[in-house]
């Protein structure tokens, strides 16, 4: 088992057809043949008798004959929708549907990705065209499953509004290499946080610990030249009960998320959240310091419920509601965790104790970018308007932040307190 495919080729957001592009002259410099006329032909081919409709069976010698050239999983489904049709025939705009899929193989061309498990468009509105229910009762009602092909349904249903997602996520996934980047930040997280307890010897609220804010991994914003800390902060929780609630989180909706998308879009997620988060509190409460990977699990959540809320009806999860409540619960005794120590007298006056407007950062993040990343299965972003609109935004808030942290503190003639 392994990681979905990476995101493939754009497709449509939406079941409008893609004109097919024609193809040029072949070698022999004859002139281009459109790629309706082609199938034309060999559809008057496969229906001497000018009926109009050929068998499913001979659609099915057809994909035969390509089955070297054509993906696997490609190929699983046509013949599948093929075999859809309860009479037996299929007309000819079904078979332009299904067959364009493997145009540029029937017409001796090569194209990028054909040879590849990445939908195309042509493949996408083949799916599109055919049966839904195929997929839905291919995923739901297939009985005798191992635990781990159960485990991957799970997820599919878990995280994607589409049958047909789910049906080419449960079809390709082969968890090679596992969802590293969230196991690999949670264990790194799990680490410092031991480490700190034991030299601290305190593992409940150990931000209330003379020492722990001199850590070289804690943003402050007096520190904010040295660049790193932007990041590292992720590193260092207030305690048991504040890592606990994040790793619960993490993992709970980071893993099944980096299961779907992939380590890099849930990667790209997490640090933009976690970016985000330092430098919103650099603007808005610019005398704390942070701590504690919020920003960055705040932004999964938040995007992940946001996608929910948008594609309610096609999410088929279990308990949505229930799921929904557990994680603004949790979400929300994290974040009044956050304010009331906020607000605690510190143990070290008169710096305060750590911010909580990173929370904040990281919910912007992810209802925003991060609505578009996760929504978007097995497309590629760049090509998504939206995407770049986003990206835009994000980009010209961490400019402004950058510029606010270079000249505003000096404007203002604020008078920080020196870090600890």
């Amino acid at each position: 088992m392994g990681e979905h495919p990476s995101p493939g080729p754009a497709v449509a957001a939406g079941a409008e057809a893609e004109r097919i592009e024609e193809l040029g002259p072949e070698a022999d410099e004859r002139p281009p043949v459109a790629p309706e006329d082609h199938w034309k032909v060999l559809f008057d081919q496969c229906d001497p008798g000018n009926t109009g409709y050929i068998s499913s069976g001979k659609f099915r010698s057809l994909l035969e004959s390509h089955s070297s050239k054509l993906d696997p999983h490609k190929r699983e489904v046509l013949l599948a929708l093929a075999d859809s049709h309860a009479d037996g025939q299929i007309c000819y705009q079904d078979f332009v549907n299904l067959v364009s899929a493997l145009g540029p193989l029937l017409l001796g061309g090569a194209c990028p990705g054909v040879m590849s498990n990445k939908r195309s468009n042509s493949f996408r509105q083949a799916i599109l065209q055919g049966n839904r229910r195929l997929c839905s009762k291919a995923l739901l009602e297939e009985k005798g499953l191992n635990l781990s092909q159960r485990l991957i349904r799970h997820v599919a249903y878990e995280t994607l509004p589409r049958e047909i997602d789910r049906k080419w996520y449960y079809d390709s996934y082969t968890c090679c290499p596992p969802p590293w980047f969230m196991i690999t930040v949670t264990l790194l997280e799990v680490a410092f946080f031991l480490y700190n307890g034991v030299s601290l010897d305190q593992f409940v609220l150990q931000v209330t610990h003379p020492r722990y804010l001199q850590n070289a991994l804690v943003y402050h914003p007096q520190l904010r030249a040295q660049a790193w800390r932007y990041l590292t902060y992720i590193f260092m929780h207030a305690g048991i009960e504040h890592l606990g609630l994040n790793v619960v989180l993490q993992l709970l909706v980071g893993v099944p998320l980096e299961m779907v998308h992939g380590a890099t879009r849930i990667g790209l997620v997490y640090v933009a959240g976690v970016v985000a988060g330092s430098l919103a509190v650099s603007v808005a409460d610019m005398t704390a310091p942070v701590v504690g990977s919020s920003g960055g699990v705040y932004a999964l959540v938040s995007a992940h419920l946001a996608n929910i809320v948008m594609n309610w009806s096609g999410m088929k999860c279990q308990f949505k509601l229930l799921r929904m409540g557990v994680a603004l619960i949790c979400m929300s005794m994290e974040f009044g965790r956050a304010v009331w120590l906020r607000f605690h007298p510190s143990a070290y006056p008169p710096c305060p104790h750590p911010s909580f407007v990173a929370h904040l950062g990281g919910v912007a993040v992810g209802i925003t970018l991060g609505v578009v990343v996760l929504r978007n299965y097995e497309q590629r972003l760049q090509d998504q308007s939206l995407w770049w609109i986003f990206v835009a935004m994000y980009t010209i808030f961490v400019l402004f932040a950058v510029f606010w942290n270079i000249f505003a503190y000096t404007l203002l003639d604020l008078k920080l307190p020196p870090p600890p």
